[in-house]
């Protein structure tokens, strides 16, 4: 992936970032284009959940045009959690700083609530060009009630950072962890910096899936980003997606 020059557009209400940013992709749009949205009125989260969007908070999509070999792609969620991460750390008093964690696969806790979340989307356009979406929702003033986890908001952490001025933040940091992933080859340095930040490793852990729950201890992950479960078999079973919870 070259080095682009990161463009901004900023909108008021939209349906979602993520899908401004795809329209764009098909119309020929080059990439590196970041989308801010003052409010979403069709905001979504992973497995097509809602992402209550109201005014205050933080809506953000970047649109890149292949970043990098299909198969590094699997690792690219990895890069854009700590990025995600390190620019909400940079937002925060010290006491909540030091609250901050991953949950896998791609979720922002402070002190076990929810204050972020990632949706990435991939298309292959009809000119040959990969579209990669990387949707960052963060809750900066506001903190709707997820459904799954308990969630908070910077505001509440005591941080008085304004959407726009962590924005400004979450552009130094992806483009700083982007660089750092390189395509995927800079996956294991990525795959650390997940690990150093991560939430619950080498604890009990229920993973439910579409079909089932399954228990086990969350033993890492792999450079796929998938989740690493030892089962007490003493089987590892590999996790590629579902709702984690903490024993």
């Amino acid at each position: 992936m070259r080095d682009p020059e990161f463009r901004h557009i900023a909108l008021g209400d939209v349906a979602s970032t993520n899908a401004e940013c795809m329209e764009r992709a098909r119309a020929g749009d080059a990439g590196g284009l970041w989308i801010t949205a003052t409010r979403q009125t069709f905001g979504r989260g992973r497995r097509g959940r809602t992402w209550v969007s109201e005014p205050g908070n933080l809506y953000s999509s970047l649109l890149l045009i292949d970043p990098g070999p299909q198969k590094a792609l699997a690792s690219l969620p990895l890069a854009v959690t700590v990025a995600v991460h390190d620019a909400v750390a940079a937002a925060l008093p010290d006491e909540a700083r030091g609250l901050l964690n991953i949950k896998w696969p791609n979720d922002l806790l402070i002190d076990g609530h929810k204050t972020s979340g990632i949706l990435i989307e991939a298309e292959q356009l009809a000119d040959g060009r990969r579209a990669v979406v990387i949707g960052c929702g963060i809750n900066v003033a506001h903190r709707p009630d997820t459904g799954l986890y308990p969630s908070t908001c910077l505001a509440d952490q005591g941080s008085a950072i304004t959407p726009q001025e962590l924005f400004a933040r979450l552009v130094v940091s992806m483009d700083s962890v982007l660089k750092d992933w390189d395509e995927g080859r800079g996956l294991a340095q990525v795959r650390q910096a997940w690990i150093d930040r991560a939430e619950g490793i080498g604890k009990p852990v229920t993973v439910n899936l579409p079909d089932r729950q399954i228990h086990g201890l969350f033993d890492g992950i792999d450079d796929e980003g998938r989740l690493m479960l030892a089962m007490p078999d003493g089987e590892t079973q590999m996790i590629a997606s579902g709702d984690v919870f903490f024993a």
